[in-house]
């Protein structure tokens, strides 16, 4: 059968580039299968994808060499428009995806660029929505609609063109953790419906291979690394030489001397064979690692008292939320998106104003600081990088914080220097910030605040987008400040951030507090779980499947021993 997708020998260069960004580049996708492209950041994933759905060399001009072929035909010869008939792109954030005010004139804005008669625009529209379960949501605005509910009209836009290609960039990246596992679940039973190649691009490789997937591509400085089975892929040890985050069950079976064989099904958890003299290695690892050591006392950073908040459309953020940040802690604030954990950390730096209840900070009421006094001693991080950017190159954005407080060159120099090389940015110190990447573009308001020195610092979504490389150097840098004394917050999706580096966590549901305890006694709490959409870290089933009752103990374990290894 001829591939739908083939490239031969391919190559491109950007033309506001030195080098190519991709080099010699073979590979086939057939419709039916289902490929996992991963990397670390700047390997050509992103390019890849660009040159599969047109906008490479659309709208980013270079030069190619080779060939790459869409059902059978040269790219070069074809137009985004006629691209766009085979290929459907699912972009990493959905809400630059939606063009028409209702759910419905989104799914049908492709058939009426195509002239289709009304009533079969209804019906397609109807057939799209219904195979991605939004019929419900057809009259609604995308602006009101849940991460992965937006995620669901954006592949209907895509679908109701009846595509021979789905191509998904980094969809679980704003989604929360049931969200993400659900979005999973709906991509593999649409390939399945449809039978058409789908093609992900992801950092998160333990949640895309909750689902089947037919091959894993590696990338590496622009080049294929590898293209097998995640099997193959799990066995060896390519990952970890990517500086690729592999499975936490995988990385805990091999602290404990199991030696992971394509022959065990490695891919996931339920389809791994473990032998019984494999399941008693992991229950001696964990009678040999030492119990945690308790908490020391420390004293009242911030404390929020009965805390409640309404937005002017009437919607109820938060309710009595009673919450107490203690000096030098680094914690996590986890629960489902809209569950209030963003609104918290805005009126936490003044940008809005509780309607009920007290904050104070080193016991003084914050009521009575102004928002530029506030960022003086707490930093804040969005979630969105395009919402704090202001400058047009990354050096004069990361310096901004400090020349508008009067810090002399002479010492600002250094410190974004400082900055800039832990963030991973040091060699683009000279770009203009839109020629960045989502996830770069991050790094780039990371630094712009840790350059402050803020006695306390809250982030939302820190690592997301990030390969494990620049996460760890990201997470690691904010360790190394909270050990120097700075408080961190971190509101995250990343059950593994929240297990490797938050030995405290804080639930939000509904507006309210619902947990605050240990990472690891949170993500061992089924009913927790389900009420904050979650996800169940795979060390908690890995413990169970090798006869280990006190399941929480041994997740613990691990990630005491994995800061040590970490660090090491």
């Amino acid at each position: 059968m001829e591939p739908i997708i083939r490239f031969e020998n391919f190559g491109f260069k950007y033309n506001a580039q030195q080098k190519p960004t991709l080099y010699d580049i073979n590979l086939s996708i057939h419709k039916g299968e289902k490929v996992l492209i991963a990397g670390p950041s700047g390997c050509g994933k992103s390019t890849l994808a660009h040159c599969i759905n047109g906008l490479i060399p659309s709208s980013y001009r270079g030069e190619m060499s080779g060939s790459l072929t869409i059902a059978g035909k040269e790219t070069r010869d074809m137009g985004i428009f006629e691209i766009s008939r085979h290929v459907g792109t699912v972009l990493q954030d959905s809400d630059s995806q939606f063009i028409g005010l209702t759910v419905a004139e989104d799914i049908a804005f492709a058939l009426e660029n195509d002239c289709v008669a009304l009533p079969e625009m209804r019906e397609r529209v109807a057939q799209a929505a219904k195979l991605v379960d939004i019929s419900g949501h057809l009259g609604h605005a995308p602006n009101e609609l849940s991460g992965g509910q937006k995620q669901r009209v954006a592949l209907a836009g895509v679908m109701v063109d009846d595509v021979e290609v789905l191509l998904f960039d980094e969809p679980l990246a704003n989604l929360d953790p049931a969200t993400g596992k659900q979005a999973v679940e709906l991509i593999d039973e649409i390939q399945k419906k449809t039978g058409a190649a789908v093609i992900i691009i992801e950092h998160r490789l333990e949640d895309v291979l909750h689902r089947h997937v037919d091959r894993v591509v590696l990338m590496g400085e622009g080049r294929i690394v590898a293209d097998v089975s995640p099997d193959e892929l799990l066995s060896s040890s390519l990952l970890r030489d990517s500086g690729i985050r592999e499975p936490l069950y995988i990385t805990a079976l091999k602290y404990a001397g199991v030696e992971i064989k394509a022959d065990m099904a490695p891919a996931s958890l339920e389809t791994i064979k473990l032998t019984e003299e494999q399941k008693e290695k992991v229950r001696a690892w964990f009678s040999s690692r030492p119990e945690a050591p308790a908490e020391t006392d420390r004293p009242v950073l911030l404390e929020a008292k009965d805390i409640s908040f309404a937005y002017d459309n009437g919607h109820q953020a938060l309710k009595d939320v009673s919450l107490t940040v203690y000096e030098g802690e680094l914690m996590a604030i986890a629960g489902t998106n809209g569950a209030g954990k963003s609104t918290f950390s805005k009126l936490v730096c003044g940008f809005e104003r509780q309607q009920q209840g007290s904050l104070s900070f080193k016991g003084r009421d914050l009521m009575e600081l102004s928002i530029k006094e506030r960022a003086d001693h707490i930093g804040y991080v969005m979630q969105n990088p395009n919402q704090m950017i202001s400058k047009v190159m990354i050096y004069d954005e990361v310096a901004l914080g400090l020349r508008t407080r009067g810090v002399t060159e002479e010492e600002i120099g250094p410190r974004v220097e400082e900055a800039l090389k832990i963030c991973g940015l040091w060699p683009f110190r000279n770009w203009p910030v839109s020629a960045l990447s989502f996830g770069q573009k991050k790094r780039v308001t990371i630094a712009s605040i840790l350059v402050l020195k803020p006695e306390m610092i809250i982030l939302d979504e820190p690592t997301a987008g990030q390969d494990y490389r620049h996460y760890t150097e990201i997470m690691e840098f904010l360790r190394e400040l909270n050990s120097r004394g700075i408080t961190v917050v971190m509101i995250t999706h990343d059950m593994h951030l929240m297990l490797e580096y938050a030995r405290r966590a804080v639930v939000f549901s509904g507006g309210r507090v619902i947990a605050d305890a240990s990472s690891a006694a949170i993500l061992t709490d089924s009913e927790v779980i389900r009420k904050a959409s979650l996800k169940e870290t795979s060390l908690y089933p890995l413990a169970l499947m090798c006869g280990i009752e006190d399941a929480r103990s041994f997740v613990q374990r691990f990630i005491d021993y994995e800061r040590e290894a970490v660090r090491k």
